[in-house]
């Protein structure tokens, strides 16, 4: 059981802690209880690396107050490309400084569906992150996003308008009103980035892909989709 444990522990690049290596060993038709996985973890000495907390961080455009909040915190999704949210995090690289990564989520599988990483906070970082979600697919879905100035900027909103796509925006000071995608970025900078320390612009931008495509979109199970990847319960429900 230790070996099966280890390998789990391993294959999730040591970020998964008793919870999902339980339900990893129950899809193998292993019956065991999580306090046993801890017990079995703490002789071997190995332990999730997943320890420091997101501190959430927002720029509030201007002039923005008729904008809606349509999605009202109803992150469930039972039809395709009903609901997409979006949001910009900070990201410290050792050679450019402060740099930002700009993800959607699709909220049917809790996908990444796009994401584009840049050196500057700018209109043009969201708008090649929308580039790359299918927006002929995506007419009269909503799109959630928070009230900073590069969202609600007027070349960004017209891209959603000619798409077809209605808006949807968090309410002043109100960041659980986009807690989807606030919770992806904590997980991704708590079992990604402050595991690997200072790191250049171009080797960040290679983890990043390595992670989302490699691992969060594909391999990381999560409790909401019944210890499935996104990708296995897209699989699953279609």
């Amino acid at each position: 059981m230790k070996e099966e444990i280890q390998e789990i522990w391993i294959l999730s690049n040591r970020r998964y802690g008793s919870p999902k290596i339980k339900a990893e060993l129950m899809k193998k038709g292993k019956r065991i209880s999580e306090r046993r996985i801890q017990k079995l973890m703490n002789e071997m000495g190995i332990i999730s690396i997943v320890r420091k907390k997101y501190k959430y961080k927002c720029s509030v455009g201007r002039n923005v107050e008729e904008l809606e909040n349509r999605l009202n915190r109803n992150f469930k999704s039972e039809k395709r490309y009903e609901k997409l949210v979006g949001d910009i995090t900070y990201i410290k690289t050792k050679d450019k400084g402060w740099c930002y990564l700009a993800s959607y989520m699709y909220l049917y599988n809790n996908e990444i569906l796009s994401y584009e990483f840049g050196e500057k906070m700018e209109e043009e970082l969201v708008l090649k992150s929308l580039s790359k979600l299918p927006l002929k697919q995506l007419k009269g879905s909503i799109i959630h996003i928070d009230r900073g100035s590069q969202y609600t900027s007027k070349s960004y909103r017209k891209k959603l308008t000619e798409a077809g796509i209605v808006e949807s925006y968090s309410r002043r000071g109100n960041p659980y009103d986009n807690a989807s995608i606030e919770s992806f970025h904590s997980v991704l900078k708590k079992e990604l980035i402050y595991e690997l320390g200072a790191k250049s612009f171009v080797e960040l931008k290679q983890y990043l892909f390595e992670y989302i495509e490699g691992f969060y979109n594909t391999r990381r199970i999560q409790k909401k989709l019944g210890y499935l990847s996104p990708r296995e319960y897209l699989k699953k429900i279609s």
